[in-house]
């Protein structure tokens, strides 16, 4: 089979059907980086099958541009915290030179080609035949892994595409109150909502007090549901609770922060005694109490000698 598909011989055996109109050209060019040949063992194919193709055409100039980055190679990459990241480099007509990854904040070199050059082993790279793709990758994501990282061609000058990881943090709560009060014998459902997602969590666990609490255990149900694009929600529903049911409840998704929750059961007490404490007693009212303050006191005595002066003084004027 000839190398270059689509280019066939004339009737005099001599040239191949070649154009000049570029369509040819990009066949070629296509076909030879699809089968990853470099420049000069690709030339010397077409050469032995196509002896009458005159090594300063045209379409060898053009077949060959040298590597060069596809323009729909991302720029900008966005991972959740704790999640993958893939950084996609695409080269076409990369031949024989090797990709180097690099960490921007520090120049730190990650990988060359397939090889790894740092302790972490939450790097690695990879290439993509089928796209001419060299992926770098960073598992389970950390803020501190968000920056710009290069793509290197070890052409000389040098090459360089540059993606921006960007990394977020989803955001973790329990709906409603921080305090959940609830009657004995009732059913109570707790809500742990996350936002910010792009991606749903592994798993959600859930925790009363220090215990784990495992779904279908005295009848308590787990569940998880995607609400939104970037909101999951995780329900904790308990049947019949009873005051054993009191206590702390945490939610815990898989590589973010927990949130809590308190609850309390009520049996036969209401909800604003608990928060005051178990003394109930009604307070003293002002206007039964008994007690004189000394300020009163002392203004009694005041008028009383007062009105003693004044008498005893009328009495020596009349």
């Amino acid at each position: 089979m000839p190398l270059i598909e689509g280019i066939r011989e004339d009737a005099s055996g001599n040239q191949p059907l070649i154009r000049d109109n570029g369509r040819k050209e990009d066949e070629v060019r296509d076909d030879m980086e699809r089968r990853g040949l470099a420049e000069d063992d690709a030339w010397d194919r077409i050469e032995e099958e196509f002896p009458g193709l005159k090594a300063g055409s045209r379409i060898k100039r053009r077949a060959f541009p040298g590597p060069h980055f596809h323009p729909t190679s991302p720029t900008n990459v966005t991972a959740q915290l704790g999640a993958h990241a893939f950084l996609p480099c695409r080269i076409k007509n990369l031949g024989n030179k090797s990709v180097s990854w690099i960490r921007n904040r520090d120049s730190h070199i990650l990988t060359v080609d397939r090889y790894t050059f740092i302790a972490d082993e939450r790097f690695n790279a990879w290439y993509e035949a089928s796209t001419q793709t060299w992926t770098l990758q960073v598992r389970f994501v950390q803020l501190r892994d968000a920056g710009k990282y290069e793509c290197q061609v070890s052409t000389e000058p040098k090459m360089s595409h540059f993606v921006q990881l960007s990394v977020i943090t989803p955001q973790v709560s329990i709906a409603g109150e921080s305090d959940v009060y609830v009657n004995s014998g009732s059913t109570v459902t707790i809500k742990c909502v996350i936002t910010d997602a792009l991606e749903e969590p592994n798993y959600i666990f859930w925790y009363h007090d220090e215990g784990r609490v495992i779904s279908g255990h005295t009848g308590r149900l787990l569940t998880v549901s995607r609400v939104h694009p970037d909101t999951s929600i995780g329900s904790l529903t308990i049947p019949m609770v009873s005051l054993k049911d009191s206590g702390n409840y945490t939610c815990a998704p898989a590589s973010l922060n927990p949130a809590s929750v308190m609850l309390h059961v009520l049996s036969g007490e209401h909800p604003a005694a608990m928060q005051r404490g178990t003394n109930t007693a009604p307070p003293a009212t002002a206007a039964t109490s008994s007690t004189v303050s000394p300020q009163t006191s002392a203004s009694a005595i005041l008028i009383c000698f007062l009105l003693q002066v004044t008498y005893f003084l009328k009495g020596i004027i009349t």
